[in-house]
């Protein structure tokens, strides 16, 4: 790391300094100011003249000095040209930088591996408004999947399972975790790292392979994917009902589009509890549609509910629309604006 190599040469000059101070103050008894300004010019050999007259020993000690001071300043100044070359201080800065964003972040999500699925997820989540902080341990991954999404996200180089890159992350203040790893061991360990540090947070896993699904959920998954029984329902679904799954496509795939499903929970605050269904779903003009509604405590879905139907504290609505609209009704709806 940069820190450690800065260190490294700060430590080397020092003790440099150090020794010949020292030895300045042994053999000469000089003062210790006097010893300081001789090592300076010695070592830079800038000469400048003896401070004092220099006795025998104090030549000898001055030759050794001059000697070692060359190749310790040589290293140091091609140790710093090499850091400000290769952009080391540069990424310093920057990675600085991004952690200070990521400190700022709150009801953001994370997503713990940059491969093709993490890919997926960071593009799905940029283009609905929220915001992400992706882990990998490769840098190279990181580096190919922002040349692909076309924006550098933020980031942080590390092991997703470790508790000090989550918190880094801003675990603590995440909404959400995806672990997207390339095994299941790794998935685990994510989400066990993420419950431990965040027990309100809701943590996906990717299920790499068969058998896994319940030992995922047992390490404290509030949800499992399994990517090929997904992907074999899509191709059923591509043989038996293209129109429907042409139209789910058109939104997710076409990169003009910005209609989405989206879902949002109705406070107990909100001054929309009590209102009719009728006056948020919104039926044209581009508004939302409030497709379903899940009742508090519920895991059953009133498909298409009437306009009549009351919101109620703790209704989860599942609604289809344009993603500005879909920003503007969730904070309409969180905010109690009746406006």
């Amino acid at each position: 790391m940069i820190r450690d190599r800065l260190l490294g040469v700060l430590t080397l000059v020092l003790a440099g300094l150090g020794v010949g101070t020292v030895g300045y103050r042994i053999l000469e008894g000089w003062s210790w100011f006097d010893s300081l300004y001789m090592t300076v010019i010695t070592l830079a050999t800038v000469g400048f003249g003896e401070t004092h007259p220099l006795s025998n020993g104090g030549r000898l000690f001055t030759i050794f000095l001059i000697m070692g001071g060359i190749g310790m300043m040589t290293y140091a100044f091609s140790m710093l040209t090499s850091i400000v070359v290769e952009g080391e201080l540069s990424d310093a800065f920057k990675r600085r930088r991004m952690d200070k964003e990521i400190e700022k972040l709150s009801g953001h999500y994370v997503i713990c591996g940059a491969g093709h699925t993490g890919g997926v997820i960071c593009a799905e989540l940029k283009k609905t408004g929220r915001d992400i902080v992706l882990i990998d341990h490769d840098r190279a991954a990181i580096a190919m999947l922002a040349e692909r999404l076309g924006y550098e996200p933020l980031h942080i180089v590390g092991d997703g399972a470790d508790d000090a890159v989550l918190s880094r992350a801003g675990v603590e203040r995440a909404a959400g975790v995806f672990a997207v790893l390339a095994t299941d061991q790794d998935n685990a360990f994510v989400v066990l790292s993420a419950k431990g540090l965040n027990p309100k947070a809701r943590v996906l896993a990717c299920q790499k392979s068969l058998g896994v699904r319940a030992k995922l959920f047992r390490s404290g998954a509030d949800g499992v994917v399994d990517p090929e029984f997904i992907g074999g329902l899509r191709l059923a679904s591509e043989m038996i009902r293209p129109v429907t799954v042409g139209f789910l496509d058109s939104m997710l795939r076409n990169k003009d589009s910005h209609f989405r499903f989206d879902e949002i929970a109705v406070p107990s605050n909100s001054s929309l509890v009590g209102a009719p269904v009728g006056s948020v779903k919104g039926a044209q003009g581009g508004a939302p549609l409030v497709v379903a509604v899940v009742a508090a405590d519920s895991d059953q879905y009133e498909i298409n509910p009437p306009s009549s139907r009351p919101v109620r504290a703790g209704d989860r609505l599942v609604i289809l629309g344009e993603t500005g609209a879909l920003g503007g009704l969730r904070e309409r709806i969180l905010s109690g604006s009746n406006n």
